[in-house]
């Protein structure tokens, strides 16, 4: 099974040459009239359904400052009413992690693997059935995941981890402004639930990756061509995924060099952990750890713009915890 795996440049390497090849016929993965749009296949499009749960009350947002990783997002979670909000008994769990480099956790280019252990515990204390974490790599996916942590921590707390394989990727509408379908990693159709747990850091083209933007980390195919548009890409992936929760770990944030940075020096303790059910005022307040406002973040913008959330996040009281 180990043969199988390969990392997201890879996967891009071979779909780019795959693309050279027929590309005079009907294009890899070409733009048209600034729509994305991608190789018909035999297999049928699909789509994914709505992870949100039913039912909107207070609290949106809860924001937790502490020492120590676990706790923070427990008391978050807490402070949320509870994963068994979220999570009912017999729920497949997806979590989404960043684990795009091979970093260790001290140079925050990838989530911290003590959040993503504590939450696929609280997923299991709730009554989850199965809990899923993975992520499409940009370096080689055995070392991500092993030098960041998560692959232990995940596993420790009982977690199935899932290293992506080249042919398991699937056709997906995406139904977006610029991205019409896309291979995505087909475990999203496995879950019941969805947490995406980005880590908060600096990224070279969307100035900032944060929950949004985490969703690249479940594509196939030629992400590159994303980039032509980047703000609006991202927008209609967050478009497309609709997660039961956002738990953004800014307990470190990398504030340059991103996204895979490197350099402890780079690298800035916040203490933070932002969890809510609105993944745009998620984003919102997190850029703000950045010292940006969230109207100077392209993508935030857009799907605030597309009704996908408020970045007003201001408006939505979020719970402001300390456990300092």
């Amino acid at each position: 099974m180990i043969d199988n795996i390969i990392n997201r440049r890879d996967f891009l390497k071979r779909t780019a040459k795959a693309g050279i090849a027929i590309g005079a016929v009907s294009g890899g993965a070409i733009l048209l009239h600034n729509r994305i749009e991608t190789l018909p296949a035999n297999e049928s499009i699909i789509s994914i359904k709505d992870f949100r749960i039913s039912g909107k009350g207070p609290p949106v947002m809860v924001v937790a400052k502490g020492s120590q990783p676990s706790k923070i997002v427990k008391t978050a979670i807490e402070g949320m009413g509870g994963m068994k909000r979220f999570i009912s008994r017999g729920d497949i769990v997806v979590v989404k992690p960043n684990i795009a480099w091979d970093r260790i956790p001290e140079q925050a280019a990838n989530t911290n693997p003590e959040i993503v252990a504590e939450a696929v515990r609280l997923c299991y204390e709730a009554g989850a059935k199965k809990v899923i974490v993975t992520d499409v790599s940009c370096n080689d996916p055995r070392r991500c995941f092993f030098r960041s942590g998560i692959e232990k921590g995940a596993r420790d707390a009982g977690a199935e981890v899932i290293l992506p394989q080249e042919y398991k990727f699937r056709k997906m509408a995406i139904k977006g402004e610029v991205i019409e379908t896309w291979p995505v990693y087909p475990v999203i159709l496995e879950a019941d639930k969805v947490i995406n747990i980005p880590i908060a850091k600096h990224h070279s083209l969307s100035t900032l990756s944060l929950g949004m933007k985490n969703w690249y980390g479940l594509l196939g195919g030629n992400r590159k061509a994303l980039h032509q548009n980047i703000h609006k890409s991202i927008a209609d992936l967050a478009a497309f995924i609709h997660p039961t929760l956002t738990i953004v770990d800014a307990y470190r944030i990398l504030i340059k060099n991103g996204p895979q940075g490197g350099n402890i020096n780079d690298v800035k303790m916040m203490n933070t952990v932002i969890v809510s059910t609105d993944p745009i005022a998620a984003d919102a307040f997190a850029s703000t750890l950045f010292d940006k406002k969230p109207d100077e973040i392209g993508y935030i913008v857009e799907g605030h713009k597309r009704g996908l959330g408020n970045m007003n996040y201001h408006e939505l009281q979020p719970v402001m915890i300390s456990l300092l």
